[in-house]
């Protein structure tokens, strides 16, 4: 999802998905200590998307401070 949908999206939708994406996240992590993870390439793309979620809560935290 692109930054820009997320900012389209209100805070309380945004961390929801950041929960979500978080246990995705841990899953993930789980799957390769158990040597069960099959495509790699998810965690890199589940982080970013956090990152990418953060980003936008802080500018909207931001805006709404002002």
């Amino acid at each position: 999802m692109s930054a820009q949908e997320l900012r389209n999206k209100t805070p309380d939708q945004l961390r929801d998905q950041l929960v979500a994406l978080k246990k995705e996240a841990f899953n993930l992590r789980f799957q390769q200590a158990t040597s069960q993870l099959e495509n790699t390439a998810r965690m890199r793309t589940v982080r970013r998307e956090v990152a990418r979620l953060n980003t936008v809560l802080n500018e909207k935290a931001r805006e709404a401070a002002k």
